[in-house]
């Protein structure tokens, strides 16, 4: 979520203060337009890709996960820009091996491997109005969160009200199965990385101040980033 001015809304959850995102329809995705998030997969290692890959590869690497606590359905990938697929790419960087630089410019993030390559995810980012660049690192993580939309929201979209006490973890809650929460000085910046099941929103800029990767590639980023992790969000 964005800090200081143009502030985006957060909520209040058993996982603590949990972002908000814009609506669409009054189900799962009337809470994402572009924010959504639900479905997630199995990721496999991040140097398993190449700039090679075809659709019948996305299609392994995007596959359904059946035993996570809510078994995930495959990405349609035909929905996917094949720029998008997670992959290995040369990335010279002097930031250190592990280090999550976010390129809302360009619809990215990237883990960086070190000797000049970085794990590159396709992303949604945040919308006009929302954006926000600077550095942080990962306070928090959390696994199938519960959401939580903020009294902000709720008056913009009051069929948001029902979840007032919290959305409980699954494929329809907007985080979806991981979320990485940003912080700054011990304070949580509204700015989170989260899951989204939705490939037609990778490559846009849909959220009120957060980055979307599809689940498998959360999983798979969630899978190597401890709590401190440094993460650069540069300017879009």
């Amino acid at each position: 979520m964005t800090m200081d001015d143009g502030m985006a809304d957060a909520g209040e959850s058993s996982e603590g203060v949990l972002p908000r995102f814009q609506s669409v329809r009054l189900d799962r995705r009337s809470f994402l337009f572009g924010s959504a998030a639900g479905l997630g997969a199995l990721g496999l290692a991040g140097c398993a890709t190449t700039d090679g890959m075809g659709r019948a590869e996305a299609a392994k690497l995007y596959g359904p996960v059946p035993d996570e606590k809510f078994p995930i359905p495959a990405v349609d990938v035909s929905k996917l820009d094949p720029k998008y697929y997670r992959r290995v790419v040369r990335y010279d960087s002097k930031e250190a091996p592990g280090t999550i630089i976010v390129d809302p410019g360009n619809h990215y993030v990237y883990r960086v491997e070190g000797d000049g390559a970085a794990t590159r995810y396709g992303a949604n980012v945040s919308r006009a109005g929302f954006l926000w660049s600077g550095e942080a690192y990962v306070g928090r993580k959390a696994e199938w969160p519960v959401w939580t939309p903020p009294k902000e929201m709720i008056q913009r979209q009051p069929e948001a009200r029902k979840y007032a006490g919290g959305m409980p973890p699954g494929l329809d809650n907007p985080l979806g199965a991981r979320t990485l929460y940003l912080y700054q000085n011990g304070a949580y910046t509204l700015y989170t990385i989260y899951s989204t099941s939705d490939p037609e929103t990778i490559g846009n800029g849909v959220t009120s101040g957060c980055t979307g990767l599809l689940s498998q590639d959360m999983i798979d980023l969630y899978s190597r980033t401890p709590v401190k992790t440094k993460v650069i969000v540069l300017p879009a």
